[in-house]
């Protein structure tokens, strides 16, 4: 072989060897252990590794963030993000990069990806009614329009979850009703539609099994339950005491119907405008007892192994998180974290909680058995925390 020969294959091999070590030398990484923070004055987000306790990057340019939400596609790599200037924004968890963001509707309220992983479901206020949309390409499949009453009006729509069988279930917040559509076929949904379930449904949740969907009610005392095992039943109301009561009491802030915590057999639920937390027996759904706390309850979060119970508080009394022990159903720690606590986000295996404070401008990370602060990170008046864990968890 001559010279130049030689050295054409020395060039080769040079260029083969170093596209090797340069792959070797790329960090592979999963993402069990990331998770989104919601910036919710600056259209951003930050990505946030939860073993490190580090922001491995922030996002820009997703609009409208003031009451923004997520989920994650079931390989926990892209997570989409709801935003109240009715944008649908996708990210790349592994890139750290918004991969597209459609403008679906005039505000939305929240969303839920179905059971299979390849449909996201948009709740919108306007123009009203579910757009539900193709996970990877964020094309619109299915526009379900949620008219009601005889001048066929539109309503908002809340509560959205996810349920087993490829099902997306959410309540008409003007109409008062709750509806299940089935996705089996996105182009022809098909709509079961239960009416009259009580005065403004404000917001919703499912169990983690996936049978019981659960609606709030804003107009009037009490819940709306609907057995998806047994739908046929029709909706029951439960609770007949939960509400601002005869007395009307001022309300500072909707508590969040999908920050119930379910531990033990029980059910911990914010009472509305009251100092409380009311204790509900799950096989009867009755209140079982009330537990006083600091102030009007926003979350009320269960650390994943059901032993305690966190509780943040609406204003004026919203630097203040208590932590309730579930077998005594006593608050067993009062923590100071600062003011505008606004959501509470615990790690997959419940050994860290993370906390958005919002007037520090900072996310302060707990220990979960010393109930001791053990990391702060800045992050740009933080609200809403998601990590990926949810990905693999119904209604979430």
């Amino acid at each position: 072989m001559n010279a130049s020969l030689k050295f054409l294959a020395v060039f080769a091999l040079s260029i083969v060897l170093g596209g090797v070590l340069s792959a070797c030398a790329t960090e592979l990484r999963g993402t069990g252990d990331l998770g989104i923070v919601i910036e919710r004055a600056d259209g951003s987000v930050l990505v946030v590794d939860t073993t490190k306790r580090e922001r491995i990057a922030r996002i820009e340019g997703l609009g409208d963030l003031s009451h923004a939400s997520a989920v994650y596609s079931r390989d926990e790599r892209f997570a989409y993000v709801f935003g109240r200037d009715g944008g649908l924004s996708k990210i790349d968890m592994l890139k750290g990069k918004l991969v597209k963001r459609v403008i679906q509707g005039g505000n939305a309220i929240g969303g839920a990806v179905s059971q299979d992983g390849s449909l996201v479901a948009v709740s919108n206020y306007k123009p009203g009614g579910v757009r539900v949309f193709d996970s990877k390409t964020l094309e619109m499949v299915a526009d379900i329009k949620a008219d009601y009453g005889s001048g066929g009006e539109l309503s908002k729509t809340v509560g959205l979850v996810d349920a087993p069988g490829r099902k997306f279930v959410f309540t008409l917040y003007d109409g008062g009703e709750i509806w299940i559509a089935d996705m089996k076929n996105p182009a022809k949904p098909h709509i079961t539609k239960f009416k009259n379930v009580g005065a403004l449904p404000y917001d919703a949740l499912i169990t983690p099994d996936g049978r019981t969907y659960i609606a709030g009610l804003f107009g009037e005392d009490g819940m709306a339950l609907l057995d998806l095992w047994k739908p046929e039943a029709g909706v029951k109301r439960i609770l007949g005491d939960y509400g601002k009561g005869r007395k009307k009491l001022p309300v500072y802030k909707m508590p969040h119907l999908e920050g119930w915590a379910v531990a033990g057999g029980l059910a911990f639920v914010p009472a509305v405008g009251r100092h409380e937390v009311l204790v509900v027996d799950l096989s009867s759904w009755r209140q079982v007892a009330r537990i006083p706390v600091y102030g009007q309850p926003v979350f009320v979060m269960a650390r994943p192994d059901g032993r305690h119970v966190w509780v943040n508080f609406a204003v004026p009394d919203n630097g203040t998180v208590q932590v309730i022990d579930v077998p005594t159903r006593s608050i067993i720690k009062t923590l100071e974290p600062g003011t505008g606590v606004l959501h509470m986000e615990f790690t997959p295996r419940g050994e860290q909680v993370w906390l958005s404070v919002r007037d520090l401008d900072q996310l302060k990370i707990y220990d979960t058995a010393s109930l001791k602060e053990v990391a702060v990170l800045p992050a740009l008046k933080p609200s809403g925390i998601f990590f990926t864990a949810r990905a693999h968890r119904i209604g979430l």
